[in-house]
């Protein structure tokens, strides 16, 4: 009987574990969407203008606009894959985390 209490205790430990990655997860997204939406008013904010800027440590230079753009452009789309693995390491864990509380929960009822 204690075996299986120690048991039960592991999976739920490792269920906390799972579900403090999940939170992690979560904040990553944020932080990459937030990232995402500066990248895309940055780009709406470019095509509205014809001279475009930069800033180097606390200088703001001259820079040209299709070399900003396709810079942008090129976080974007790193940004957007990353939401996206982030999406998929979520759902698998997600998935686990759901597979593990069933056992828990069948566990302690018996």
């Amino acid at each position: 009987m204690a075996e299986v209490k120690k048991d039960v205790q592991e999976k739920i430990n490792k269920l906390s574990s799972m579900e403090q990655s999940l939170q992690s997860f979560l904040a990553q997204k944020q932080a990459f969407q937030a990232q995402l939406l500066e990248i895309d008013s940055a780009l709406g904010e470019l095509k509205k203008t014809s001279k475009a800027y930069r800033i180097v440590g606390n200088v703001m230079v001259v820079s040209d606009k299709a070399e900003l753009t396709n810079e942008l452009e090129q976080k974007k789309e790193t940004m957007e894959l990353r939401i996206k693995s982030l999406d998929k390491q979520e759902s698998k864990m997600r998935e686990k985390t759901s597979e593990l509380q069933s056992e828990v929960m069948k566990e302690m009822s018996e």
